[in-house]
């Protein structure tokens, strides 16, 4: 029992003489101190030698040599040879949406592609209509209600796309237009009301080459680009 007394009365002791030294290193609390620094608060009531704009961030240089300029338009550098016509209109259309990747717009025009395609062998006007710009759907719209007046169907396989290279863009005043050369393959027959084949081939795979350019109002919120006009080029 003396033995734990003992033991017990040391760590109270040790306990006591370190308080009292990290009292001495950390001071006392007096209310006058200032607030702990929040990383994510504005940095205005930070003290800044005289002359110096407390408001700003100072940028520090980056580490690979880059410019801003150099990174905004990377993605078109690495898309189209600068100093083309391409590269200039791709790095306009980034000017008036920072987010444009022209690699990612081209997967974009091939899933397009397919649904577009599909949807008008099928008849499905509410797909096509969320897709194609007013002039184009009126197009399709008419196509396929000849068809439908005439008892005709057309049944499609999409077999794939072979290459999807963009061709033309531009950008007049608020409107970006992206022309895109797609080489598709596809097994299609447009049957009659007896059921005989009257165009195309129910087993044969064909490549369609088409030129189809989409369009976007840059001022729009709306992010999605609509097929403005097509060109086969077969």
């Amino acid at each position: 029992m003396g033995s734990f007394d003992f033991v017990t009365l040391f760590f109270l002791v040790a306990a006591v003489i370190i308080f009292l030294q990290l009292r001495n290193v950390l001071g006392k609390r007096t209310g006058n101190e200032r607030p702990p620094v929040d990383p994510y608060s504005p940095r205005d009531g930070i003290d800044a030698p005289d002359g110096q704009d407390r408001g700003k961030v100072v940028q520090l240089p980056r580490r690979d040599g880059a410019t801003d300029e150099d990174n905004r338009y990377a993605a078109v550098d690495a898309f189209a040879k600068s100093g083309t016509p391409l590269n200039e209109a791709l790095r306009r259309m980034v000017d008036t949406d920072a987010a444009f990747d022209p690699k990612e717009f081209v997967n974009g025009a091939k899933m397009a592609y397919e649904m577009i395609v599909m949807a008008f062998a099928d008849g499905d006007r509410k797909t096509l209509k969320g897709l194609l710009s007013r002039e184009v759907y009126e197009g399709f719209d008419a196509a396929i209600t000849d068809r439908e007046t005439k008892g005709e169907l057309v049944k499609s396989t999409f077999v794939g796309i072979e290459k999807a290279d963009m061709v033309h863009a531009e950008v007049k005043d608020s409107e970006a237009n992206i022309t895109v050369r797609i080489i598709s393959q596809l097994i299609s027959a447009t049957y009659d009301k007896a059921g005989t084949i009257i165009d195309g081939d129910a087993e044969a795979v064909s490549e369609v080459n088409d030129l189809w350019t989409f369009a976007r109002d840059t001022r729009s919120r709306d992010p999605n680009w609509k097929l403005i006009a097509t060109e086969s080029e077969n």
